[in-house]
């Protein structure tokens, strides 16, 4: 092997650390099992699959350089821009190519589907630039969630927009990941200034209402199951896990995908 492909493999493994790579895999992932099973067929899939991956890619990248100076003073090792392994200007680059990628592949899926999309994407823009330090710091994850099932069902043939459940659920789990995913930050977006729902509420409420927010998408995508089934495992890793785990999140993640399993055994996405 080639010293430059070391390298190049390096550098491509530091801009995938930068992406905020849990949440980015998991909200493609989930995207990707919904525009199967809805018939998006195996290149619709991949497009559908491919543009919210870029999209991710965009938002992650973006936060990065928009906290670089924040996450630099806190001594953020974890963050690859902040540690000194990625400079500012290669990760923009990647950035602007990320977003270009977001809007082609979204246009690809034609225009109703596509402009859903990348309003999808731009609140988790407006969430990096503006609204993570605010009250409203839940909204972006909200409409983002809410809108990523829509993508995929205006895809389809007479673009029929999902089940009002459906777009519910997904608003209420973008919330429960809003609260899940800051708990293991809270003290250092405290110290940094920054002032969110959940850094204003606390630990403690933040958890409860990340749970709360999950078990309501729950009954929602899966009434016919006992709630416990599908809620136990974010309320359990939130009471227990460290305060600098990612576990919680993962965990609400875990009980969207039993939830939306449940569903699409069922009535599925459309209404």
């Amino acid at each position: 092997m080639s010293s430059a492909t070391v390298v190049d493999r390096n550098r491509i493994g530091v801009l995938l650390r930068a992406c905020h790579p849990a949440p980015a895999a998991a909200v493609t992932g989930l995207t990707a099992v919904m525009a199967a099973a809805a018939g998006r067929g195996p290149l619709g899939t991949l497009l559908t699959t491919g543009a919210v991956a870029a999209g991710q890619l965009s938002i992650g990248w973006s936060n990065d350089l928009v906290d670089r100076r924040r996450d630099a003073a806190a001594g953020r090792g974890d963050k690859p821009l902040a540690a000194g392994e990625l400079t500012a200007g290669r990760l923009a680059a990647a950035t602007r190519w990320a977003v270009a990628c977001c809007v082609l592949l979204s246009a690809a899926c034609g225009v109703a589907a596509a402009t859903v999309h990348l309003v999808a994407v731009g609140a988790g823009w407006a969430y990096n630039l503006r609204l993570k330090a605010g009250a409203w710091s839940w909204l972006p994850y909200a409409v983002a969630f809410a809108l990523l099932p829509a993508f995929v069902t205006l895809a389809l043939p007479g673009r029929p927009w999902p089940a009002p459940q459906v777009l519910g659920a997904g608003a209420l789990l973008g919330i429960a990941a809003h609260f899940a995913n800051v708990l293991p930050d809270l003290a250092a977006d405290r110290a940094a200034g920054v002032r969110g729902l959940p850094q204003r509420l606390g630990r403690r409420a933040s958890a409860a209402t990340a749970v709360l927010a999950a078990s309501a998408a729950a009954l929602l995508l899966a009434p016919g199951w006992p709630v416990l089934a599908v809620t136990a495992p974010p309320a359990l890793t939130t009471l227990l896990a460290p305060p600098r785990s990612r576990a919680p999140f993962l965990a609400v993640i875990a009980a969207a995908a039993l939830a939306l399993a449940v569903l699409l055994l069922g009535d599925g996405l459309r209404g």
